[in-house]
């Protein structure tokens, strides 16, 4: 299941709860027997990119029925053509009207052909990304944020001359995950701080087109003294596996290894070992108070675009948000708005058992992941817990508001330990900008504001001597 902003997905491997406008949504890639194939046949010597090209100009020409002929019977029972029509009005209602294919290319990835297109729309510029099966059956599919062409640069705030990095694995067999510790110069040990990712299969910068949030941190934090870890989230190395759980959880998804990686660094030389906090942002700022809580290892918290909210309820928000940003509610808009309303219902249905699947923004997800997020309060597991506790919200975030900064303020309202920081100009990437918050705005480059990195670095040097000398409050 992955996020960013455009919502357009098949079969989810990884979401959280700000999965509608936070990134692309990742589609799984799911295996099927070719006895199973209801596909119609494809056209002899067609190329894979040859293929995926035509599927965007039928889903252009509004062809749902002849993209659906495509896909491999998994794909085709999660997403009938009425439902592909309404995510792909979904993705034109943010990205704008669509204009034409720029260019494509095509790789092997695990058993799968998978095609990049990049297309251009009226607003932005997207890559399909389509699997393809042995039988050259559509085994998934997702929009992304086009792959820039220009290589990221570190912020004027980076000293790359202040510190290095070296590779590292969090977890262990069957969930071995590549990661990156950042480490300061100098003799150690260093007060450490593991990033959390938003929902959705990211890579360990958080990416979302040529932004790079999590290496701004890293490197950022890094040469004020912090050492940072940041790995590849599990959905994004293991898409299959995950897809194929019926019993997936938040806890697969991000929890279990946000813990792990703290266990890594608490092993480490250069490390202060009871200084180690944790950094959720997003997704992973909502399940933070779930990773600290019972995990002695941790001793802080920094919530950055965290939600207090359902993301059913978030669903919603985001849909209408985006559906009155010219000002008024389309036809269009207004039918994605009622289907955010049904999703909700089918989320909150009373009757939503164990085995039973969701159609999640397109994607047919496992029950279990709601039933098991329907007993977690984030808010009031937070004020439970005895860990200094720092909240960091943007003012234009569309995607988690000030209801959910509100709602942190007022649970952590008894706590000595808790401080918040509302940056009034800053997007839902901790970024700068003017006006109305969209996902387009995320295709720009830019980069976390340093007063974000200064804030938090000076706070966790401040609780790290906290814990040292025993004084423990703000």
């Amino acid at each position: 299941m992955k996020s960013r902003f455009i919502c357009f997905t098949i079969l989810l491997a990884g979401l959280g709860a700000t999965a509608v406008c936070s990134g692309a949504l990742q589609v799984a890639q799911q295996r099927q027997p070719p006895a199973q194939s209801t596909a119609s046949t494809v056209e002899t010597g067609a190329t894979y990119e040859d293929l995926g090209r035509q599927i965007v100009a039928d889903l252009a020409a509004r062809q749902f029925d002849k993209v659906c002929a495509q896909f491999n019977e998994a794909v085709s029972a999660a997403l009938p053509p009425d439902k592909l029509a309404g995510t792909w009005d979904s993705l034109l209602t943010q990205a704008g009207d669509f204009v034409s294919i720029e260019k494509s290319s095509e790789k092997e990835r695990q058993g799968f052909h998978v095609v990049r297109i990049t297309t251009v729309f009226q607003k932005a510029r997207l890559d399909a990304v389509i699997a393809f099966d042995a039988q050259k059956r559509v085994a998934g599919l997702h929009f992304v944020p086009a792959e820039t062409t220009s290589a990221w640069q570190p912020p004027a705030y980076v000293k790359p001359e202040s510190f290095h990095e070296r590779e590292v694995t969090v977890g262990s067999s069957p969930w071995q995950l590549p990661g990156t510790l950042t480490l300061p110069n100098g003799a150690g040990p260093f007060p450490a701080v593991v990033l959390v990712h938003g929902s959705g299969p990211h890579d360990r910068d958080e990416s979302i087109g040529p932004n790079k949030p999590f290496k701004d941190l890293a490197w950022g934090l890094a040469g004020r003294g912090i050492a940072v870890l940041r790995y590849e989230k599990r959905t994004r190395i293991y898409p299959q596996e995950m897809a194929q759980s019926g019993n997936l959880t938040v806890n697969d998804e991000t929890v279990d290894d946000a813990r792990k990686a703290v266990d890594l660094l608490a092993t480490q030389p250069e490390i202060q070992a009871k200084h180690i906090f944790v950094l959720g942002h997003s997704l992973g700022g909502y399940v933070g108070p779930r990773i600290a809580s019972g995990d002695s290892k941790i001793a802080g918290l920094i919530i950055m675009a965290g939600s207090t909210r359902p993301m059913e309820q978030m669903v919603v928000e985001q849909v209408r948000y985006l559906a009155t940003l010219d000002g008024k509610i389309t036809p269009e808009g207004q039918k994605q708005i009622d289907e955010a309303e049904k999703l909700k219902a089918a989320v909150e249905d009373p009757n939503l058992k164990p085995g039973m699947t969701i159609n999640f923004l397109g994607a047919s997800m496992p029950a279990s992941y709601f039933l098991d997020l329907r007993g977690y309060h984030a808010p009031e597991l937070a004020g439970s817990l005895q860990v200094p506790i720092l909240v960091l919200q943007g003012g234009r975030d569309y995607q988690v508001s000030a209801a959910d900064f509100d709602g942190w303020k007022k649970a952590l309202a008894a706590q000595p330990t808790a401080s918040f920081k509302l940056y009034p100009a800053l997007n839902h990437l901790f970024m700068a900008g003017e006006g109305p918050s969209s996902g387009v705005e995320y295709e720009k480059p830019n980069h976390v504001l340093e007063e974000v990195v200064q804030d938090t670095a000076e706070w966790v040097r401040q609780k790290s001597q906290a814990v040292m000398t025993g004084k423990t409050g703000k």
